[in-house]
């Protein structure tokens, strides 16, 4: 039981015991927590500089952590006694540097964000901070200082952004979850090219306070684990309302049994897969299944492309100059080149192109909100073909645009969702679904996903 280091040349996940299984192993004294986190940094230690994590707590606060915990009279009230797990490094653990990937940039926190304060309450073990694009600004992961990460499935192919580091932990079998974010889909994409679950809850249900911003009115904290149990009992743990955050708002719970709920899907013609033919044929294959299994109702795609157009072509991207301009001004050359040309285009922006904007999305809102009136998720690829990481260098605002043509769309339209490992390409490379559902639809969207999940484990 626990975490051994990865020394096989195996490809794709590896991921390690579930929450639930290393619950029982505490429970029945098969393992202990301290043993367990020790696992974890040998893992850790072994790979050497991978670009997964950017900090990681020292074995001696480790063990201090886990005699703490011992030291707790009900283990069992607490449901993540002795869990381990990965925070991403823009968001805030008092006494932890919070670097956004940018050096220059780094401070140290004074404060907990509550979601990482509430899983350390439930008794989760902080292992550290994991590396992702600079100020969480692409979808790729090849925008940082630290190494480059690449993906599980080996060939080169990038692993993903911004939340890099998060995806790989899981993937890698080092923690069974982590915490990372999603404005444009850096909760989605990352898990869906290292084939594990990645949810965008929606806006609002888990706090975003000690979350340092890319899009203060678009950002959520987002969850990555390896099975949907994991993602709904963490969920369970962190959502809830916060009078701290102005966009909070209360969990809805829905319990329709999945044979009950209509699936919309596009037509496969409508759907763009950027010339990757052994993608088509994989996303087409992960298709029959769930029509094969669940009730389906065919819905327009343009709808969401539109919307998620507006991300980075429309004024939004002024809300990441808002936040990190004057720190770009104060400090040249102390950003990535790419990553600065994009924050500084966003003072190209006025406030007449805001509003036109904001009214644009208003009637893609009111298309799309009809179209939740006739079923009640959509599912779509998560993404329409991966990339190499030469290929992103080489063109890196291009690929990036490929990469969120189906997860930008999200947090503009307020919607929530889940990235679902669905098979493999021919080729060996991962394919996912993802599942999107109204705001506040977030249970819907996760017995969704769990039913893919069953569809993709039996491939």
């Amino acid at each position: 039981m626990g975490v051994t280091p990865e020394t096989d040349t195996r490809t794709g996940p590896r991921t390690g015991p579930s929450i639930a299984e290393l619950s029982r192993a505490f429970r029945s004294g098969e393992a202990a927590p301290v043993d367990v986190c020790r696992q974890v940094l040998a893992a850790i230690a072994e790979r050497g500089d991978d670009g997964v994590w950017i900090s990681v707590v020292d074995e001696e606060a480790v063990e201090v952590r886990c005699v703490e915990l011992a030291a707790i009279d009900d283990p069992a009230a607490l449901p993540l006694w002795g869990i381990p797990f990965g925070v991403k490094d823009s968001i805030d653990i008092a006494g932890w540097p919070t670097t956004l990937a940018c050096p220059e940039y780094a401070y140290r926190a004074t404060s907990t964000a509550p979601v990482v304060q509430h899983l350390l309450d439930a008794g989760a073990v902080l292992i550290g901070k994991t590396n992702l694009d600079q100020f969480a600004t692409g979808l790729n992961g090849t925008r940082t200082p630290y190494a480059t990460p690449r993906s599980v499935y080996g060939q080169d192919l990038i692993s993903g952004g911004s939340s890099s580091g998060s995806a790989l932990a899981v993937a890698l079998g080092e923690v069974p979850f982590t915490v990372a974010t999603d404005t444009a889909g850096s909760g989605r994409v990352p898990p869906a090219l290292n084939g594990v679950l990645g949810y965008k809850p929606s806006r609002g249900v888990i706090s975003a306070v000690g979350l340092v911003p890319a899009c203060r009115s678009l950002d959520c904290i987002s969850l990555i684990a390896g099975t949907v149990g994991d993602l709904q009992l963490v969920l369970d743990v962190v959502a809830g309302p916060d009078r701290a955050d102005p966009w909070s708002r209360p969990r809805v719970h829905r319990g329709e049994e999945v044979a009950d709920l209509v699936i919309g899907l596009p037509p496969l013609e409508q759907l763009e897969f950027f010339g990757d033919d052994p993608m088509a044929a994989g996303h087409r294959s992960a298709r029959d299944r769930l029509s094969a299994s669940l009730a389906t109702r065919p819905v327009a795609l343009q709808p969401f492309v539109d919307a998620g157009e507006l991300l980075y072509q429309g004024p939004w991207v002024a809300e990441r100059f808002v936040e990190f301009g004057d720190f770009l001004r104060d400090h040249p050359g102390a950003a990535l080149p790419v990553v600065a040309d994009i924050i500084n285009g966003g003072a190209a922006f006025d406030a007449t192109d805001v509003f036109r904007a904001q009214y644009r999305l208003a009637e893609l809102k009111a298309v799309v909100g009809r179209l939740f009136e006739e079923v009640d998720v959509v599912v779509l690829p998560t993404i329409g073909t991966t990339f190499t990481i030469e290929q992103v260098l080489a063109a890196p605002i291009a690929t990036n645009t490929v990469l969120g043509h189906y997860t930008h769309c999200g947090n503009l339209l307020d919607l929530c969702a889940a990235a679902v490992p669905a098979g493999l390409t021919s080729d060996g490379r991962p394919v996912s679904l993802m599942v999107l559902g109204p705001a506040l639809a977030d249970d819907l969207v996760l017995t969704v996903a769990a039913a893919l999940s069953e569809l993709g484990a039996s491939t």
